[in-house]
C-alpha cells in the first residue's frame, strides 16, 4: 500500500479511538475518492456463538467509523465531525470467521453537515452486507477542547 499523506492522517485518526483498537480496524486505501477500513473476523465481534454471526453492533462501528473518516477525503484539513444521524439498511448476515471491509464516501460539503454513504462486503463490494447513509456535522477544525488527536490530524495536505 502506498503510504500517502491522507492514509496516514486516517492511520492516526483511526489509532487514536480505542474501540477501534480493541476491534482491530486497519485502513486498507484512502483518497479523494473515499476510505476503505478493514474488520478482521475475531470473536470479539460474533453476536450469536451458535452460527458465528458478526454482531450488528461492530457492523455499525465499522460503518459510522468509516463514514466519519471519510471527511477526511474531502476537507482540506481535519475538522471535529460529529455524527448527526446514521441509517443502515440490512442485506444479509456476514460470513463467519472473514473479514469485512467498508468503504464510504462523502457526496455532499455544506458549511454545516457532510452527507456520506457507505457500504460493507466480504468478498465481493458488489454483494453488501449492508449499506448505510449517514450526515455528520462540521464543527470546523479550531474548535479549542475538543478531541487532542485535531492538534496532530490538522496539518494541511499535500
Amino acid at each position: 500500500m502506498n503510504q500517502t499523506p491522507l492514509i496516514a492522517m486516517a492511520e492516526r485518526f483511526l489509532s487514536a479511538l480505542r474501540h477501534c483498537q480493541l476491534l482491530q480496524m486497519r485502513v486498507v486505501d484512502a483518497d479523494d475518492q473515499g476510505i476503505t477500513l478493514i474488520l478482521p473476523w475475531s470473536q470479539a465481534i460474533v453476536g450469536n456463538p451458535q452460527t458465528g454471526a458478526v454482531h450488528g453492533g461492530a457492523l455499525t462501528t465499522l460503518l459510522d467509523t468509516t463514514c466519519g473518516m471519510a471527511t477526511l477525503c474531502v476537507l482540506p484539513r481535519f475538522e471535529v465531525c460529529p455524527t448527526l444521524d446514521l441509517r443502515i439498511d440490512y442485506m444479509h448476515a456476514a460470513q463467519p470467521h472473514k473479514a469485512i471491509y467498508a468503504h464510504a464516501h462523502c457526496y455532499r460539503v455544506t458549511h454545516d453537515v457532510i452527507f456520506t454513504r457507505a457500504s460493507a462486503y466480504q468478498d465481493d463490494a458488489t454483494q453488501p452486507i449492508c449499506q448505510v447513509v449517514g450526515t455528520f456535522m462540521r464543527l470546523g477544525g479550531d474548535i479549542k477542547g475538543g478531541l487532542d488527536v485535531g492538534k496532530h490530524l490538522s496539518e494541511p495536505r499535500r
